[in-house]
């Protein structure tokens, strides 16, 4: 029963409450005891006032003390973090399909790899998240717009095909244009849902060749951040991985440290993955991330049940051991 606060501590007062009680319960006990030693004689003590329990006789008003701070606690209104499903927020998977996703560093390939892993993304996913797809290589498509639709996701993920080219930034600016056309449909009163991009690439852009220029990656990974909506970049590949491009074979290791850039700047964060196994660990991680909230619940409902059970437990020890309600 962890707490992180108290809705209505003033309640916790009621525990100084008890403190009193029982110190005037041993007070009260100590009297007895005094004043039945003063006005009695000893030889005729047990005669007139017949022995008492010895210490089992406290415990029901122990049991009482400490049922009653229970409960002082639950009235205070103890809440604890918990971890709830989202009701709402929109992801875009963006994924690389340059001809280097054509490597089989990691088996059977790449782009296999992923898309076997994407599918895996989109069923961790909770249902109140809307998820959409965009491929790019020379240039960048949006396969599915944001839907709850799972099997459509999946379906697009299926069909992605490797070609030529790496326009990282023009696929986070599809990305932005599409949660930003997706959230005109579904404000709330709150005004948008929350959204985040997971990008999922190894090679480094070169459409355009600097990241900084307009439609570079840097720049629209900035634009990303202004629309708050931060990139989850994930580096997928190994700095051994060779691919066929135009009949010949050609180094592909990719530009891990770019990946790296484009999260910092988008105000999101960076993943490493050298294999599908570690690919799916980044994609459980991401998916329990954006599925899942941390909320402030009320915690009471234990307190109150034990802080109960215990004060019954006192009234009912205290009938059998003295024959009275203590």
């Amino acid at each position: 029963m962890s707490l992180t606060g108290f809705t209505d501590p003033l309640w916790l007062l009621l525990i100084a409450v008890v403190a009193i009680l029982v110190v005037a319960y041993l007070v009260v006990q100590r009297l007895r005891r005094r004043d039945a030693q003063r006005y009695t004689n000893p030889e005729m003590l047990p005669r007139v006032a017949p022995r008492r329990p010895g210490w089992p006789r406290h415990v029901p008003a122990a049991l009482l003390a400490v049922g009653l701070i229970l409960l002082s606690i639950a009235l205070a209104g103890p809440t604890a973090e918990q971890k709830v499903p989202r009701n709402r927020a929109t992801v875009m998977l963006v994924i690389d399909v340059s001809l280097s996703m054509n490597s089989k560093d990691i088996p059977p390939s790449r782009l296999a790899a992923a898309q076997q892993a994407a599918k895996s993304f989109a069923d961790q996913l909770t249902p109140g998240v809307n998820l959409g797809l965009i491929e790019f290589a020379g240039s960048a498509t949006t396969l599915v717009a944001p839907t709850s639709d799972r099997q459509q996701v999946k379906t697009g993920i299926d069909s992605l095909k490797a070609a030529e080219g790496t326009a990282t930034g023009d696929a986070i600016a599809a990305a932005v244009q599409a949660i930003q056309s997706f959230g005109k449909l579904i404000t709330g009163a709150d005004g948008p849902p929350p959204a985040r991009i997971v990008l999922l690439s190894d090679g480094r852009e070169n459409n355009p060749a600097d990241p900084n220029a307009p439609r570079g990656a840097y720049t629209q990974a900035k634009a990303a951040k202004t629309a708050q909506m931060p990139i989850s970049g994930i580096y997928f590949g190994t700095r051994g991985g060779t691919a066929d491009v135009e009949g010949q074979a050609e180094d592909v290791p990719g530009d891990q440290q770019a990946m790296r850039q484009i999260a910092q700047l988008s105000g999101g964060d960076a993943y490493d993955a050298a294999s599908a196994g570690q690919l799916q660990n980044v994609y459980s991680n991401l998916a329990s991330q954006i599925g899942y909230e941390t909320k402030q619940v009320d915690a009471s409902q234990p307190w109150l049940a034990l802080g109960t059970l215990l004060s019954l437990l006192a009234v009912a020890g205290s009938i059998l051991i003295s024959q009275r309600i203590t």
